[in-house]
């Protein structure tokens, strides 16, 4: 799908918050209602707008401490990134996970409450998955930059 000016205004507008109305986006675009209800729905057909989420501040919440883990598997098999993909998955404090090339084979991105806290997740849960050979943490001293706006 090939995206006019207007579209690309409209994705930057309802990443920076996507609950304004339509009626608020059709000022701001100088359409219609109508017409801007109509691009949303087919960006979000075409899969352009994949969902629509709330983000939490984490520190509000007791989940302010992030670690990101690269992981190195034991073996590149296909049988043994398979399964570390789906045991990984289903760890609820992994809030992203990339498998990358490199040093290493998987970067995480884990946010916990504390050192304690990611200590419990390390002994209890990650280092219990299959195939790990090993681990590297690196610890957040302070957030520079962290957008969800993807400019296009």
């Amino acid at each position: 799908m090939n995206l006019d000016a207007i579209d690309k205004k409209l994705l930057l507008l309802l990443q920076t918050d996507s609950k304004k109305t339509t009626k608020e986006l059709s000022v701001k675009l100088h359409l219609s209602v109508t017409a801007v209800y109509e691009r949303v729905k087919k960006l979000e057909r075409e899969g352009i707008i994949d969902k629509y989420v709330v983000l939490l501040n984490k520190a509000k919440i007791a989940k302010g401490f992030i670690v990101f883990c690269h992981i190195k598997l034991i073996q590149h098999t296909q049988d043994f990134l398979t399964t570390f993909e789906s045991q990984v998955t289903q760890l609820p404090e992994v809030l992203e996970c990339y498998h990358v090339s490199g040093d290493y084979d998987y970067i995480l991105k884990i946010v916990v409450q504390d050192m304690p806290a990611y200590r419990e997740f390390l002994v209890t849960k990650l280092t219990t998955l299959q195939h790990i050979g090993s681990t590297q943490s690196t610890f957040m001293i302070s957030e520079v930059k962290n957008t969800t706006v993807v400019t296009i």
